[in-house]
């Protein structure tokens, strides 16, 4: 039965900045997340995806380089049954880097959830958020309602990355999973029965 089937979740971190607090927010959010045996994480780091900025038009061939960037990760977001997008909020939007990322694919995303795990500011990443779900309902994705924000990373975290006020981001952690774990299964469901035509 598939909802005996691990649910495979890609979590993306978004930030490719030098100094980035983006992988030890990641960590933290794995670490929360790892308590969940029903869940099959797999990280992507943009950091390691050299993607170039420029994309074919359309019906062309991406470059050579674009091919070898996205040899390994294409495929795993077509196996990946949600996502997890970890993003900072620059300048009241997300980083170019997810942008970049997320526009080199397209049916990968198609039918499946997204939640959030975002940090920066007073705002906690929230602005990102609202922008990440307009794109990310242009591409077909549906994206879960509650999301988790780290308000002032630089003061909200301690040393080892990880929120100052556990409890309640783990809540809220856990609170994302559970509505991703829901949608994620039922939309797994939904496309073994009936491809989405998109």
């Amino acid at each position: 039965m598939t909802d005996e089937v691990p649910l495979r979740v890609a979590v993306i971190v978004g930030s490719v900045r030098e100094g980035r607090q983006g992988r030890a927010v990641a960590d933290w959010f794995l670490g929360t997340a790892a308590a969940d045996e029903g869940l099959d994480l797999d990280v992507i780091d943009l950091a390691e995806v050299d993607l170039p900025l420029v994309l074919p038009g359309w019906g062309g061939t991406p470059s050579p380089e674009a091919v070898a960037a996205l040899k390994d990760v294409s495929p795993r977001l077509a196996a990946a049954d949600a996502f997890v997008v970890v993003t900072p909020e620059y300048n009241h939007s997300f980083p170019a880097s997810l942008k970049n990322f997320v526009d080199w694919h397209h049916a990968q995303w198609q039918a499946k959830p997204v939640g959030f795990v975002s940090y920066g500011g007073l705002g906690g990443g929230l602005r990102a958020v609202e922008q990440l779900r307009l794109v990310f309902a242009e591409l077909h994705a549906v994206t879960v309602r509650d999301s988790v924000s780290l308000h002032g990373p630089w003061s909200g975290l301690g040393e080892d990355g990880a929120p100052r006020d556990a409890a309640v981001c783990a809540g809220a952690a856990k609170g994302m999973l559970g509505q991703l774990a829901w949608w994620g299964r039922a939309l797994r469901a939904a496309r073994a029965e009936r491809p989405y035509a998109g």
